[in-house]
């Protein structure tokens, strides 16, 4: 709310990100306003998918059209670019679902009446994170059983006095520090994103229904801060695919560095 009872105004709090329960309360399934939006983008993207490959033709129609633009930008600008064709194959599902789930979760910040991306909460950006992790131990471990550790934590040509400072540092920045900045990249992105809508929008309001009561001029202010709240608006449209692609190409990358030959 952007007003109070004494008509003072309330900027956005923190709180949001943890709202009551709607369905479920006090057991191991409570599903709040945050799950929900969860749950809408996965049936989102479902039926999306569904109604835009369920009659494939020869010559697509729109709605195909714009399905398979986006499949491809996975498979060929993020996977088949940096994994090669082989194991760009491989990896498409992974990297294909890591990437449209960030992207709606995302997008769920700026639609009506849902107005908040689920992703602004630590617990999916941290799922998708230990995710893309632990494809990147798998494909380091498949690729290169006997030697993957080993030459992650002791990098070759590295005189062995160094590894003494080499090898932690490799450690932590390898196997700590890439989920956890996977995580804080798009938690914060999004959290911070949907705060500023807030202050924007709730300032309108504030300023052209409360605070015009006593000073007509304040209107203006309302108007200001409309416009700042449009324009953040589509500034938050690319950030939310801006860091679907970060995403899914740092898991890419991260793929391609367990792949690599000196490993």
């Amino acid at each position: 709310m952007a007003t109070s009872d004494d008509g003072g105004f309330h900027g956005p709090s923190i709180e949001e990100f943890f709202p009551e329960a709607i369905f479920f309360a006090g057991t191991p399934f409570e599903i709040n306003r945050i799950i929900l939006i969860r749950f809408i983008a996965m049936l989102a993207i479902i039926l999306i998918f569904w109604i835009g490959t369920r009659r494939m033709k020869v010559v697509p129609g729109r709605f195909q059209s714009v399905v398979e633009m986006g499949l491809d930008f996975t498979r060929v600008n993020i996977a088949e670019d940096l994994l090669g064709k082989k194991d760009g194959r491989r990896f498409l599902p992974l990297i294909t679902t890591i990437f449209f789930m960030v992207l709606f979760a995302n997008l769920t910040g700026i639609i009506p009446f849902l107005n908040i991306s689920s992703n602004a909460l630590i617990g999916m950006p941290l799922v998708l994170a230990l995710v893309a992790w632990l494809a990147f131990m798998y494909a380091g471990i498949r690729k290169h059983p006997g030697a993957f550790f080993k030459n992650a934590l002791f990098p070759p040509g590295v005189p062995w006095p160094l590894y003494i400072i080499v090898t932690p540092i490799e450690f932590v920045s390898t196997f700590i520090l890439r989920p956890i900045t996977l995580t804080l990249r798009l938690l914060m992105n999004m959290l911070v994103g949907h705060l500023l809508l807030v202050l924007f929008f709730s300032a309108t309001q504030f300023f052209l229904f409360t605070a015009t009561q006593t000073s007509i001029f304040y209107g203006l202010f309302g108007v200001g801060t409309l416009a700042f709240g449009f324009v953040f608006t589509l500034f938050e449209v690319l950030v939310a695919v801006l860091q679907a692609y970060v995403f899914a190409l740092l898991t890419t990358v991260y793929i391609q560095l367990a792949l690599a030959d000196e490993h």
